[in-house]
C-alpha cells in the first residue's frame, strides 16, 4: 500500500500542476480536436465520404498519431527533464518517497492524460455521427498498449538524451515526426510505395494506427489484426522495461553529481 499511496501522490502533483497551467491544458485539448476535424474534412472531401464516415477513420489515427504521441511521449520527456532541472530528484534522495513510486507516479499521470484525450476524441467523433464497430475491450487494450509504449519511449529519451527543456522539441521532432508520417498518422498507408510499407512494419505507430483503424473503423476481427497486437504487446513490454532501466541509470548519475 505504501507504493500505491506514493504513486498516487506523485501523479496528483503532476496533474495538479497541469491543471494550474490552464493555458497548457487548453492547448492540449485544442490540438487533438483541431487535427481530428482537419483529418475528417480532408478524408470526407478526397474519399467522397460523409463527415461521420470520415471521422470513423480520422479518430483512431488522430488519437495515436497526435493526442497520445505528444501528450504521453512528449509530455513524459518534458516531465523528466523539468524534474531534473528543478532538482526534484535531488530532494527525492533525502525523502521517504521511493524511486519506484516516483517512476510509477509519472507513468500513471501521463496514462490518465492519454485516457482523457482518447475520451475527448471519440466523444466528438460520436457526436458528429461516427459509429465504431469491433470489440470495445480490444480497442481499449490497443490504446493502453499505445500509451505504455509512448511513455516508455519518453522515459528512455528523456533520461538518456535530453538534458535541458530546450532539448525536448528537438527530440520529438527528430524521432517523432518521421515515425508519425511513416506510421500513417497524417497520410493513409494505402498511398505508400512498397519500400515504405516494408519499413513501416518496424514502426510501432504504424501498428497502433492499423490495429485501431482496422478494429473500429473497418470492423476487422482480432485474428486479422493479431500481428499488430503481438507487435504492440512486445514493444510495450520492451519499452516499459527500457524506460525503467533508463530511469534507474539516471538516478545513479544524479546521485554522483
Amino acid at each position: 500500500m505504501k507504493y500505491w499511496y506514493e504513486t498516487i501522490a506523485v501523479s496528483q502533483r503532476i496533474l495538479l500542476e497541469l491543471w494550474r497551467r490552464r493555458r497548457s491544458l487548453i492547448f492540449w485539448i485544442l490540438f487533438p480536436v483541431s487535427l481530428l476535424f482537419l483529418n475528417g474534412f480532408i478524408l470526407a472531401e478526397r474519399a467522397g465520404l460523409s463527415l461521420a464516415e470520415a471521422m470513423e477513420f480520422a479518430a483512431p489515427s488522430t488519437l495515436v498519431g497526435a493526442a497520445l504521441f505528444f501528450s504521453c511521449l512528449g509530455g513524459s520527456i518534458a516531465t523528466v527533464v523539468s524534474e531534473r532541472e528543478q532538482h526534484t530528484l535531488k530532494r527525492l534522495f533525502i525523502s521517504p518517497l521511493s524511486g519506484t513510486a516516483y517512476f510509477l507516479g509519472i507513468f500513471l499521470a501521463h496514462c490518465l492524460i492519454g485516457i482523457g484525450q482518447a475520451l475527448l476524441v471519440f466523444a466528438i467523433a460520436i457526436f458528429v455521427g461516427a459509429t465504431f464497430t469491433g470489440s470495445v475491450l480490444v480497442g481499449i487494450g490497443i490504446i493502453f498498449l499505445s500509451i505504455i509504449a509512448y511513455v516508455g519511449v519518453g522515459f528512455i529519451l528523456g533520461t538518456q538524451l535530453a538534458k535541458r527543456t530546450e532539448d525536448v522539441n528537438a527530440l520529438v521532432a527528430t524521432f517523432g515526426v518521421p515515425l508519425l508520417i511513416l506510421g500513417g498518422a497524417f497520410l493513409p498507408t494505402s498511398l505508400f510505395p512498397e519500400a515504405l510499407l516494408n519499413a513501416a512494419q518496424y514502426n510501432p505507430i504504424f501498428h497502433m494506427n492499423e490495429a485501431l483503424v482496422g478494429l473500429w473503423a473497418e470492423g476487422e476481427t482480432i485474428g486479422v489484426i493479431a500481428n499488430h497486437l503481438w507487435f504492440l504487446g512486445i514493444f510495450a513490454l520492451a519499452m516499459i522495461g527500457g524506460g525503467w532501466l533508463s530511469y534507474r541509470r539516471m538516478i545513479q548519475v544524479e546521485r554522483q553529481l
